[in-house]
Parts: structure tokens; sequence; C-alpha cells
């Protein structure tokens, strides 16, 4: 075997074949730990609607007392789903939004470079559900074994079979 082949197999082939027996961690650990903390931020902010609408109007973020609620209730049904592995690429999708606008609200005149900007707690968060949103919850997930049922041999009407 050649040099190349050699060091291809060890530090390209070799993690790639470790990692395929792996593949279900990456977005269950995303999940639950993205999850786990917008389920208990939003909850947080629907305990403290008045405070967190101030802080709206603070930052400027339009029709502050329609938004706060709305916001709070995505980070919080968001993050439940997410835990759950339920509507994970429209719940990533919708908390990823949430993060673009935190940024851009309340973070945005403290960037004055891309390292801060990258720094942001919220744009790793950003991060996260975008890959979340792209690679969806995994096989550890709801939307896993709705997708299995939906288009496995499922019991005669329980679930239609795709065309």
């Amino acid at each position: 075997m050649s040099p190349f082949n050699l060091l291809f197999d060890a530090f390209i082939a070799w993690p790639r074949r470790v990692a395929a027996h792996l593949y279900w961690l990456g977005p269950l650990f995303a999940r639950l730990t993205t999850g786990w903390v917008f389920l208990w931020s939003g909850w947080g902010k629907l305990q403290n609607l008045p405070q967190v609408t101030a802080n709206f109007v603070d930052w400027g973020i339009p029709f502050p007392h329609v938004l706060t609620p709305f916001v709070s209730g995505v980070e919080f049904f968001g993050g439940l789903f997410l835990l759950l592995g339920l509507l994970t690429r429209i719940s990533a999708g919708a908390l990823g939004i949430t993060m673009i606008v935190a940024i851009k609200a309340a973070k945005w005149s403290g960037v004055d470079s891309l390292e801060t900007l990258l720094g942001f707690d919220e744009f790793e968060y950003l991060a996260l559900f975008l890959w979340l949103a792209i690679a969806g919850a995994g096989p550890l997930s709801l939307d896993w074994l709705l997708t299995r049922l939906r288009y496995s041999g499922a019991p005669a009407g329980l679930v239609s079979q795709p065309a």
C-alpha cells in the first residue's frame, strides 16, 4: 500500500467508518442541548412578559407587545419539540430566525469584528439550528419514527404508502 493510501486510510477513511456508527449522536446531542436551553429560556420569558416586552422596546423591535409572547412561545415550544425530535426542521428554522433577530437587535452594536460576532452564544446557537434545519433530527427522534411509519410496511390503513 502506498504512503498516500496509508495516510488517507488513517486520517480520512478510518475516522469516517467510525463516525458512520455514531451518526445518531450529533443531532441528538445538538437537539437535547439547544432544546433544554430554549425550553427554559422561553418559559422564563413567558413568566416575565412585561420585563421582556420592555427589553424588546429598548432594542427597537417592532410590535413588541405582539412579538414578545410570540417569540417566547417559539422558544418554549421550539425547545420542547427539539427535545422530542418532533418538527425539528421547522423548530430549528424558527429558533434560528430568533437568533438572527437577537443578534441584530441586542448585540449588533457591539460587533467590531468577525471574531466578536462568532463569539456570541446566539451565533453558536444559530449554527446549530442551521445544521439541525438541514440535517434533521436524526434516528433517535419522533420525526424519524413518524417517517419510518409513513414510508415503511405499517399495517394497511394505518398509513398510506408513497406513490
